[in-house]
């Protein structure tokens, strides 16, 4: 069981990680050597989430979630694949944890009437309000 925090956690077996070649430069032992780590992990499908912190993760996720809900970090900054694969492994947890804070709610709040008055100055002074039927305007 990896720890997220104090009330979550993943358990191993739901993450999947491989190791492929790592891209750019690198000499002649990255043609060789499979060391970067390709973490997969099914957010929509893990049992060890809640729903919640489910959505938020797939949402936080972006461009590295799949239309599966599976999502997908490869590490290969380091030279060995247990460091990459303990890099992938906690930008996974940092994602869930940060995911796994509930978002304060927005506390709806009015307009004064000075901005009001400022708003409606600053239309009436560029000319906004006055009809722009049959005329062309050019920026």
């Amino acid at each position: 069981m990896i720890r997220v925090t104090d009330t979550l956690s993943i358990d191993e077996d739901e993450i999947e990680i491989s190791f492929v070649r790592s891209s750019g430069p690198g000499g002649q032992n990255v043609n060789k050597v499979s060391t970067a780590a390709q973490l997969r992990f099914d957010a929509r499908r893990s049992p060890s989430l809640p729903n919640d912190v489910a959505i938020r993760l797939m949402r936080l996720a972006g461009a590295r979630l799949t239309k599966d809900g599976v999502i997908v970090l490869t590490a290969q900054s380091r030279r060995t694949q247990g460091d990459n694969r303990e890099e992938a492994i906690e930008r996974l947890v940092a994602m869930v944890a940060e995911a796994a804070e509930r978002p304060k709610p927005r506390i709806a709040t009015r307009v004064s009437k000075g901005a009001k008055a400022r708003r409606t100055d600053a239309k009436t002074r560029r000319g906004a309000t006055k009809s722009l039927r049959g005329r062309v305007q050019s920026d």
